[in-house]
């Protein structure tokens, strides 16, 4: 069984928690240390039960709370080589770190872990393709500028597809955001807009995906029951009705979502 505990994702926060038989991980520490294990308490899990952290880049509503948490239950970050040395010169590095490169695979507790480049205006950002001994694969591609052939070919075929959907291109133009902050969001270097996350469906899901998220929802430039219908109509529009699909939300845990075998379950979150 795999289980993944969305505790939240936006520009003011992001992380979420994967469990496999092996192995138990959080992806980002965007939130405080106190309200990572509030936001864990409310998916049902324990800090305690966790063997590392996974930070795909420096922003800080990905690694906001990295050093504290880490620090506090004696775990090991994992960061790409830029990605760390950002951090240790901002004095935001944990005491244990495990420095990877991107598009290079590595070993955490038998589960081979490739973390993917990205277009991104970080300093070494990465998206990561998990499989674990069991065969299943978690595709996680974020703080996207554009969704290039690199992050295709990572998360094809995963059965969980955490995509970035943060934009309604309209809703950015309207917005009261700086012209500078508009250009970047809509650039190829920024994050992916409603359309190219619904079409990249099309290309990315597979007879093997079981459960889709779209995640990095903008709170300003975005609407959540709208993403969540353009979503599921595509899905659907595919014949897709088997496959779970939900949006991420950032104030709140979206909850846990439980994988054994060809289902998938939404246990929901205790808020």
């Amino acid at each position: 069984m795999v289980k993944i505990g969305i505790l939240g994702g936006g520009s003011a926060g992001n992380s979420m928690v994967i469990s496999t038989r092996n192995c138990t991980f959080a992806i980002d520490a965007g939130f405080s240390g106190r309200e990572l294990r509030k936001r864990m308490a409310a998916v049902g899990i324990a800090p305690d039960e966790l063997e590392a952290v996974l930070l795909t880049h420096e922003h800080t509503d990905h690694s906001k709370g990295c050093r504290v948490f880490c620090n506090s239950f004696a775990l090991p970050l994992y960061a790409s080589s830029g990605t760390a040395t950002y951090l240790r010169n901002h004095d935001n590095l944990p005491e244990r770190v495990v420095v990877f490169e991107r598009d290079n695979t590595f070993e955490l507790n038998e589960l081979m872990i490739h973390p993917f480049a990205v277009r991104h205006d970080a300093v070494d950002p990465v998206g990561f393709s998990i499989l674990t001994p069991d065969g299943v694969k978690i595709g996680v591609a974020t703080d996207l500028g554009i969704l290039d052939g690199n992050v295709e070919r990572s998360v094809y075929d995963s059965d969980v597809l955490v995509l970035e959907c943060n934009y309604c291109p309209e809703k950015l133009r309207n917005s009261n955001r700086p012209e500078l902050t508009k250009r970047r969001i809509a650039g190829r270097n920024g994050h992916l807009e409603n359309a190219d996350a619904v079409n990249a469906l099309e290309k990315l899901v597979t007879p093997r995906t079981k459960l889709v998220l779209f995640g990095h929802v903008s709170r300003e430039c975005n609407d959540y029951d709208f993403v969540r219908s353009i979503g599921r109509e595509k899905l659907d529009m595919m014949g897709r009705q088997d496959v779970v699909f939900d949006v991420i939300l950032q104030d709140t845990p979206l909850g846990r979502f439980e994988l054994a075998g060809e289902s998938c379950t939404f246990c929901g979150a205790d808020i």
